[in-house]
Order: C-alpha cells, then sequence, then structure tokens
C-alpha cells in the first residue's frame, strides 16, 4: 500500500470512528486528533413582546377526549389548558392556548411543540429565546394544533426526576433492592470487555451512574417487560433479549439496557429541544405527541413506541393497568419523590463562570463540537479538546488538563473524573463536570477539592474507546445533561459553543473571533486561555 493509499485510509477510518460500542457500556470511539478559517456569524437573539393588558382574554380551545381504548380512527387526545390568569390579555386574533411553563422549558422548544413561530408566542412577562423560561410563567399561543390529527394522551404519567439520575434516586440501594427481590437478576452475570464477570447489580449501577438514568426505571423496565428482577424469565428469547429488541449486537440485560437508555435519551432530551412531535410504533401506525407533555413521560412514551404496536403501547400507557400502574406498585409514587427534587431549574437559571479545560497559554485543539454526552444517542452536552503533538493516534502527554469550574471529586476511575460544584458529594444534585480519558499517572484523587484551574490529570485514550489522545468534558445539573448548544450553552472562558449539522461539527465563539472543531486539529482548531480567564 502506497503512502497516500494508507493516509487516506487513515482518514476514512478517523472520519466513521465515533460509534458506540454497547459491550463496552455505551463508551465510543472518538476521533485522533493530528495536528492545528473562521466563520465570524453569531446566532440572533430574539425576544417576544409583552401583551397589553387592556385586550380580553383569549378563547381556550382543547380537542376532544381521550379514550383509552380507542377506535381504529380515534381523534387527538384533550389538551392541558390551564385556568386563565384574569387580567392577561394577548395581542393576538383568534383563538389560543393557555399554556404555563414547566421546569425545562425553552421558549423554540414549546414553539416547535405548539406548532407556531417564538414570535407568536407572548406572555405578561417579558421572554427570550435564551435560557429557560421560568417554571409557571402564562405562554399566550395560537391554537394551530389540527383537530383532525391523532395525538397521545396528554396525562403526565412519570416526573423527570424519575427518569434521569436526580436526588429522588438519593439513597436507593440498587444491590439491596436486587437481593431483596430475588428473582433473574440476583443471580445473574455477564461477560463485559472492559469489567469481565459483571453481575446484574453491578452492572444496573454502572448504567445509572455513567449515563445519569434513574436506577428505578431500569429495574422496572426490566421487571415489566420480562420479568427479571421479581421472577424469571419465561423463554430463552427474553433472556437473551429481555426488552425484545432482538439485535446480536444488544444481546444480553447490559446490550439491551444500553439500547433502552438511547431510546430514552433520544426522547427525553428530544422534547426538551422540540426536536420530536411524532411518535411512530412497529405495526407503522403514527400518533403526534401532545403539546402540554412532560420529558419524563415523552422519554417512555418514546422508549414503548419503538418496539411494541400501537395497540401494544395504548395498553401500557393506560395509568390504570399499563406501566404506570407497574411502576406505582414496584416502587411508590414517583410524583411523592419528584416533589423532593422541586424544579429541575430554578428561575433565572445559569451556568456559572468556566473556563476552557487546558493551561493557560497552552495551545489545544477544539477536536470535538458538540456531541453525545455518553453512548452513542444521548444528548449533545459534550466538547473535545486534545493537546498538540507531532503524531496522530494515542500518546502520553505532559499537558494538564484543569478544572473548568471548583469542586469535590466524587468519581475518579477507569479514565474518568467527576467535579461535583456544590460539594454535598452526590452528583445527584447541582453543577457537576465530566470530564472523559482522563490518564490514571497524575489524575486527582477521590474526596479531593479542585479551585477552578486545578490540575486534573493528563489527556489520554483511557476510559472507553478513542482513537486519539484528548479530554471529553460535559456538564450535568440535578442529573440531567445541559446541552452544549442548548438553552443553557456551554461557555469557557467566555467563549460560546455553538453546535453544526452534525455530531462533533461546531465551533466556539467569543465576539467576532471563532474557532472551528477539526477533528484532525488543524489550524483552525487551535485555541489557548489568558491568565485572566
Amino acid at each position: 500500500m502506497t503512502k497516500i493509499a494508507a493516509l487516506l485510509v487513515l482518514s476514512a477510518f478517523l472520519l466513521s470512528s465515533c460509534v458506540g460500542n454497547t459491550s463496552l457500556w455505551g463508551q465510543y470511539l472518538t476521533p485522533t486528533p493530528v495536528g492545528w478559517v473562521a466563520d465570524t456569524s453569531v446566532p440572533d437573539v430574539f425576544i417576544t413582546g409583552t401583551p397589553s393588558a387592556e385586550i380580553p382574554a383569549p378563547t381556550v380551545t382543547s380537542l376532544p377526549a381521550f379514550s383509552p381504548t380507542p377506535p381504529a380512527n380515534f381523534i387527538a387526545v384533550e389538551h392541558a389548558t390551564p385556568t386563565p390568569v384574569a387580567e392577561v390579555a394577548p395581542t393576538l386574533n383568534g383563538n389560543s392556548i393557555l399554556y404555563y411553563a414547566q421546569s425545562g422549558d425553552w421558549l423554540p422548544a414549546v414553539a416547535r411543540r405548539f406548532g407556531v413561530d417564538v414570535s407568536e408566542i407572548t406572555s405578561p412577562k417579558p421572554l427570550s429565546e435564551s435560557g429557560f423560561i421560568d417554571p409557571g410563567t402564562l405562554l399566550i399561543i395560537p391554537d394551530r394544533l389540527d383537530p383532525s390529527v391523532q395525538y397521545t394522551p396528554s396525562l403526565q404519567w412519570m416526573p423527570d426526576a424519575e427518569v434521569v439520575f436526580s436526588a429522588s434516586s438519593a439513597g436507593f440501594d440498587i444491590d439491596q433492592y436486587i437481593r431483596d427481590a430475588g428473582g433473574y437478576l440476583s443471580t445473574y452475570r455477564e461477560w463485559l470487555g472492559t469489567t469481565e464477570w459483571t453481575t446484574g447489580a453491578e452492572g444496573i449501577k454502572r448504567l445509572s451512574y455513567e449515563n445519569s438514568i434513574n436506577p428505578r426505571l431500569l429495574l422496572a423496565l426490566l421487571d415489566y417487560e420480562a420479568n427479571w428482577v421479581r421472577g424469571k424469565p419465561v423463554s430463552q428469547y427474553r433472556m437473551d433479549y429481555p426488552l425484545g429488541h432482538e439485535s446480536y449486537r444488544n444481546k444480553g440485560m447490559f446490550g439491551q439496557m444500553t439500547w433502552a437508555v438511547n431510546q430514552l435519551y433520544i426522547g427525553y432530551y428530544g422534547w426538551r429541544t422540540g426536536e420530536i412531535a411524532r411518535l411512530t410504533f412497529s405495526d407503522g401506525a403514527s400518533l403526534r405527541l401532545d403539546p402540554a407533555l412532560n420529558a419524563g413521560t415523552v422519554a417512555l412514551m418514546y422508549l414503548f413506541s419503538r418496539h411494541h404496536s400501537l395497540n401494544e403501547w395504548l395498553r401500557i400507557v393506560d395509568v390504570h393497568g399499563g406501566f404506570p400502574a407497574f411502576y406505582n406498585a414496584m416502587f411508590g409514587d414517583p410524583w411523592a419523590r419528584a416533589e423532593v427534587v422541586g424544579n429541575f431549574f430554578p428561575p433565572g437559571f445559569q451556568q456559572p463562570p468556566m473556563i476552557l479545560p487546558l493551561e493557560p497559554h497552552k495551545a489545544w485543539a477544539f477536536t470535538g463540537g458538540p456531541h453525545s454526552a455518553w453512548g452513542t444517542d444521548g444528548p449533545l452536552a459534550a466538547l473535545d479538546f486534545a493537546p498538540s503533538n507531532d503524531k496522530p493516534g494515542c500518546f502520553e502527554t505532559a499537558s494538564w488538563v484543569v478544572a473548568i469550574a471548583p469542586g469535590l471529586v466524587v468519581r475518579s476511575e477507569n479514565g474518568l473524573v467527576i467535579v461535583d460544584m456544590d460539594g454535598d458529594g452526590s452528583e445527584q444534585t447541582g453543577w457537576n463536570i465530566l470530564y472523559l480519558h482522563v490518564a490514571a499517572r497524575d489524575r486527582v484523587a477521590l474526596g479531593q477539592w479542585v479551585d477552578q484551574g486545578g490540575l486534573i490529570g493528563h489527556a489520554s485514550c483511557e476510559g472507553g474507546v478513542s482513537t486519539g489522545t484528548h479530554v471529553h468534558i460535559a456538564r450535568k445539573y440535578n442529573g440531567e445533561w445541559i446541552l452544549a448548544d442548548g438553552p443553557i450553552p456551554f461557555v469557557l472562558s467566555g467563549w460560546t459553543a455553538v453546535a453544526g449539522e452534525k455530531p462533533y461539527l461546531g465551533k466556539l465563539v467569543k465576539g467576532d473571533r471563532v474557532v472551528l472543531a477539526d477533528v484532525y486539529g488543524q489550524a483552525r482548531s487551535l485555541i489557548s486561555r489568558d491568565d485572566d480567564e
């Protein structure tokens, strides 16, 4: 093979290497940076107007009520229509929907769900296209919902806190619960490339922590679909494919649950951004998602739609006899636990000051724009940075990864460091920062406090499958991944992350300066930090 041909083969591998590997717990290949154009465009921010208080209140419409066992041509569900505030008067003509913002709502996402333009949504409070909308804010939305379209049920039956790895699962002993349940999972073991023989309890725990998914939900899914937790699977098929997703890549409990986590991710974070609006079932039937649902409910609706027919799905989401009732019987009322967590995102929620993860005056390459925080289909919450080197691939580096924000180290293992910013020792509350591919040599120790700019360790290929030395960073808040380019963008030393058309593409913008993400680490991706940043 000629040198040119070899380089072409290498380039093709690098560009196609960002794929998941379920046998490695959703850890994924990341491109090899090999070296060191600016686009000066900056996204616009739009602020809606505030309606006048002198115009009569709107007419609120709803669609016909949903029946748990509908006929083949059933009509849309009833919308959630909060009681209007007396003095509110929109500057809209025609019928409107009064909608009270939920924690985690973002104006562009709400507009997409209701099928309107951002500029058409008004409120008695000023609204911004950036940032989360304060929970409870009244939004007045033109009624563009098509009454001939078939909608899902509108009832919210799973709180957000019970899907992500939030404080609602604090104190839940995974090992003890599985032992006490005494089912098939309590004696189950599976061989994994990264952890060799791994017990069922160890697997659930690792899935929960690494993916930031609530362990109660994982156990309930296993038990509901295949009787794994409190009984025994009825067939070899349900032993091999407990969730019914028949794929050799996802055979076994770990592969099945990794697949399930990815589906939950798509539904949950797709709802957060407004990118998912419809469910398509295994029999080809389709329903539009009711726009007043919450992310937790949509996550499960989406998962169950992936391998069930419409009729099966309707039985599953029935709150009286389906999965919601099963979950309550297994773990108690999830909404009572969610009340302890409260609003995921308090009013005025913003990112605290954070810096680039590199020492001052050290040039690194920005090799990965917004991409999956964990796994293959996760939220685009992560960014990648690589130190300079004269050769590609995995190599030792003396360059330090530094803390982008202060906090307590609550995990330091297998190439991974988690820093808890509120210092309470739990990554289920407040801000937490994930650093992946941190070498074991000189890695910051568990239980150590690091200041902003403090030493985390050296970039490496450790902690997953990586084709090149770099560090992967992502943010969580109350157990939820925070999108790198979303309502609360990732801002490091004043550089704001902007997503590209595909994962790993994108740029960092600071005023009129732009740094483009480049998987090869070419000059256009070069970035550094000053002393005062």
